[in-house]
């Protein structure tokens, strides 16, 4: 595993120093200013002054635990199997976790599509890969190269291993809407960028990648063309689905209960869209655990997650504890790196039952009115403020941003990674200091 372990900037750690790589790549994340910034961009918008409701960062330790517990449910339920020799140890993954968000602008997806518009001729935008470009270039830990995590850690963070240049469907281009006579307004799925990493990264991605055989990384990097569509990656590491399958169980799950408890969804949309026939796994598990528990699981389940606080807890742990325990090793034999040839996934059952937890959110809550209207108006503000730094930077942009814009020649994406780094809030008041006519001081702190 040597060459998993080296870091892009020689590092040697004192002779007293008990931690291992996983743990320096996790403090590392946990310390940096990136995922202090998370506590400040909310998991599902600005939904109110709750006390409850989760953040990226909340979020991203949530995602942290979870892939925690699918690396020590996969070595209890296969101790002899060939995959298990290689799973990260803890620490890693939580730093693997804890990372996955980094990237991602104020204002949710309307933040990205809007910097993804407004970097249209300079390279475009994509959350993931501004994760990749947080570790590699942007944070401090290193002279030159960012956090200097480990080469493995930046593995399980590249979560799409091929460049937006590479994604882009020339027929598909970030454009505003036509037709309209007042408003001049993105053109949303025009404007939404395929998943990939930042072509000016390509060089750490060579890095990255620079163990594996000429055949394990020509097809690790392959893509997919689609018919009107960008085209898609088709492989992630052992680590990165780790992480992807416990980001998709805390959106699907923990998501669901911030839903629940700030009563965006009804018992009502929940029968309606998550059906008993797509809980089979879990009713079934009931059944077996707790016979006596009801005559009807489904009902039980329902009115244990809508009801007090205390019994949707105890059915949140629920869900949760049958998702990860089904989860299991998938082999796939065209790749010789140990890394490559395994993943994970959950059974086919327990797989329907998280896709229809997700289906539900996405379709009660992340495309509700409600939170629409907050991510069109902040898709809006995030673009007035790209283009005010762009119009006039030296007046504008804070002294150190603009010192980096004019060592880098100009290039809009230092003013994409000021922007990309705000919080909601600090997102918000700069757009107020900027247009709002009462707004600002100037003892602002910029």
């Amino acid at each position: 595993m040597t060459d998993w372990n080296a870091r892009r900037e020689g590092w040697t750690p004192q002779a007293e120093d008990a931690r291992d790589i996983g743990d320096v790549d996790y403090a590392r994340v946990i310390h940096s200013a990136s995922f202090r910034r998370l506590q400040g961009k909310t998991q599902i918008l600005n939904l109110g002054d709750s006390d409850f409701y989760r953040t990226r960062l909340t979020h991203s330790l949530e995602v942290a635990q979870i892939a925690g517990g699918l690396v020590r449910q996969l070595a209890k339920s296969f101790p002899d199997h060939t995959a298990t020799a290689v799973l990260p140890d803890r620490s890693q993954i939580h730093a693997i976790a804890c990372a996955h968000d980094l990237g991602h602008p104020p204002f949710g997806h309307g933040g990205e599509v809007a910097l993804n518009y407004c970097m249209r001729e300079a390279g475009g935008f994509e959350g993931n890969g501004q994760t990749l470009r947080l570790l590699a270039r942007l944070e401090n830990f290193s002279a030159q190269a960012g956090a200097n995590l480990s080469r493995r850690s930046m593995l399980g963070v590249l979560k799409y291993p091929a460049p937006l240049s590479a994604l882009l469907t020339p027929a598909i281009r970030p454009q505003l809407q036509s037709g309209l006579s007042v408003l001049r307004t993105i053109d949303l799925p025009a404007s939404t960028p395929p998943k990939g990493y930042l072509t000016c990264e390509t060089d750490v991605v060579d890095w990255i990648l620079a163990p594996l055989t000429a055949p394990d990384r020509a097809e690790f990097t392959r893509i997919e063309t689609r018919e009107g569509k960008h085209a898609r990656t088709l492989h992630k590491s052992l680590d990165c689905s780790i992480m992807d399958l416990a980001d998709d169980i805390a959106y699907g799950v923990h998501d669901l209960e911030d839903a629940i408890a700030l009563r965006l969804v009804t018992p009502g949309q929940f029968r309606d869209q998550v059906p008993p026939e797509a809980c089979d796994s879990f009713l079934e598990a009931r059944r077996q655990k707790a016979p006596a528990e009801s005559n009807d699981p489904y009902e039980a389940m329902v009115a244990g997650l809508f009801g007090g606080s205390d019994s949707r807890k105890r059915w949140i742990g629920r869900l949760v504890g049958h998702l990860v325990t089904a989860v299991a090793f998938e082999e796939k034999p065209e790749f010789r790196e140990p890394l490559l040839r395994w993943r994970v996934a959950v059974s086919e059952g327990q797989a329907r039952f998280l896709k229809a937890l997700k289906d539900f959110i996405m379709a009660e809550v992340i495309r509700s009115p409600g939170v629409q209207h907050l991510e069109f108006k902040g898709q809006s503000m995030v673009v007035s403020v790209f283009e005010a730094l762009q119009s006039d930077p030296e007046r504008l942009l804070p002294r150190d941003a603009h010192a980096r814009l004019q060592a880098a020649g100009g290039d809009l994406r230092i003013i994409s990674d000021f922007v990309a780094g705000m919080t909601d809030t600090y997102l918000l008041k700069t757009y107020e200091r900027l247009f709002a006519p009462r707004m600002g001081s100037v003892f602002d702190s910029l």
